[in-house]
Order: C-alpha cells, then structure tokens, then sequence
C-alpha cells in the first residue's frame, strides 16, 4: 500500500497558507490564523489548529503536516555551545550550533546538506554536495531546539554556502522577519557567502540583513588556492559589488578569516 507524504505548512510564507487554505476550502484569513498557529503558538498537530473547524483541520491533515521534527542527537560542550544533528538530504545529515555569549544567544544554521563550492578548510566542502534545504528545514532548526524562543541572532554560516540555495533562504528570512512569522528584526540575522555576485546582489536588494563575507585572503591568487570559487567569482567583483550599498547605519558588513 502506498503511502502519502504530506507536506509541511512550517516554512510556508503568508500567501503560501493562503494558497494551502483555498485549496482546502477555507477561507482567506484561516492563512493567518495558520500563521499564528505555526509561528507564534507553534503547535505540534495540525488538530491543536482549534479557531479553524473542525472539517477544515480534517481536509488540511489529509495532504500536510506540521512539519517540525526534533533534532536526532545534541552535543554539549563545555562552554555552553550546543551541536544540534537534523535529518538532511540525499543521507547527508545537517547540523546547527546553538552558542550561548553572554545576553546573545546565536544559532548558526545550515543552509544545504553538504556543499559544491570547494573550500579547501571546509569539512563540509569535502563531503561534496546532497541537495539543497527546504525553507522548511531551515525554520525548524530554529524552532525545534530548546532554546528556540531565547534565541537573540540567527547566522546562515552552518553547512553549504547561502547564495547557492537563495529561494529557500530568502524564504526562510521572509518567514524569520514578517509579522505574520517570527517578527524577528533582520538585524538579528546575518547570511554568510562565497560571494556569488547575482545571488548576493538579490540578497541586498531585497532583505536588510548583515552580510559576512568569506575572504580569507585578499590576494587573488592565494585565495583561489583556498577557494575555488575566486575563479568564478573574483573578490575584486564582490568588493566592487559592495561598494554599491550603505553600510554605515543599520547594516553590517563583516569579511571572514581562518
């Protein structure tokens, strides 16, 4: 007998739960009542959903679910920091780092299971590329770890390289910043990338994030035997590109080192 994958209503933007509410007979505003459900109250069934009727959360259980999963192991270091394991993709499992400094804490999520750019440091980068996260799997190592609602900052610097998955980050990020979501301020959030110039552009021009920039040499040829990736994308282009946008109020813009 074969079985029905339901898909998750977490990682769904508002006028994505409006499309799920049509399609199931509701009327336009049970979108935010899911919503609130999902983001705000972050029930665990859709039958916990009890302002939509009865018939609605029958008819909505039939094809999706909650879609927020628990992290299969944790590992806690001596510091505080915590190592969260999520399912991935293509057998590759993900992982998120909580770490707690202070009154901050941040966690640092994945972007995609593995990843192709190369880097010779990154471990990641030598497990190659399994496919890429869902806005789904991005949101819920946010909100299925314990520490969820006292995260202050949310960093896309984990696994695989942000720019290389831009629909489901931004996506995600719509979801982390919108009223409707987590109404977090996108001064809380920073995405990390190799510097993929089309994709990095889109990120600014549509989000007000902070931007860390992998660099790790300023020098062309020293980079490119570190990072592949210089060859396609030159860090004279990324820095030009830069230079375009306004860093010196709300936004930040960090360039990373090992």
């Amino acid at each position: 007998m074969e079985t029905t994958i339901k898909k998750p209503l977490t990682g769904l933007t508002l006028e994505q739960l409006r499309n799920v509410a049509a399609e199931c007979g509701m009327p336009s505003f049970a979108a935010k009542q899911m919503s609130q459900w999902l983001y705000e109250k972050r029930v665990t069934s859709i039958d916990k959903m009890t302002n939509l009727s009865k018939s609605a959360r029958q008819r909505l259980s039939t094809d999706y679910c909650i879609g927020v999963t628990p992290p299969k192991a944790a590992a806690e270091s001596s510091d505080g920091t915590v190592k969260y394991l999520f399912d991935g993709k293509g057998g590759r499992d993900i992982e998120a780092v909580y770490i707690p400094d202070k009154d901050r804490a941040t966690l640092c999520v994945s972007s995609q299971a593995g990843c192709r750019m190369g880097c010779k440091f990154c471990m990641t980068g030598r497990q190659g590329f399994h496919g890429n996260l869902t806005a789904c799997d991005i949101i819920n190592q946010i909100i299925a770890i314990p520490q969820s609602r006292s995260l202050t900052n949310v960093v896309f610097m984990g696994m695989g390289e942000p720019m290389d998955n831009l629909p489901a980050v931004l996506q995600a990020i719509e979801v982390l910043t919108s009223p409707w979501g987590l109404a977090w301020s996108p001064k809380r959030i920073t995405v990390s990338t190799i510097g993929k110039i089309n994709e990095m552009k889109t990120l600014l021009d549509t989000t007000k994030v902070h931007l860390a920039v992998s660099l790790h040499s300023p020098y062309p040829e020293q980079r490119a035997s570190l990072m592949p990736v210089e060859r396609a994308y030159h860090s004279r282009d990324v820095i030009a590109l830069l230079r375009q946008y306004d860093f010196a109020h709300q936004r930040r813009l960090s360039f990373e080192y090992i």
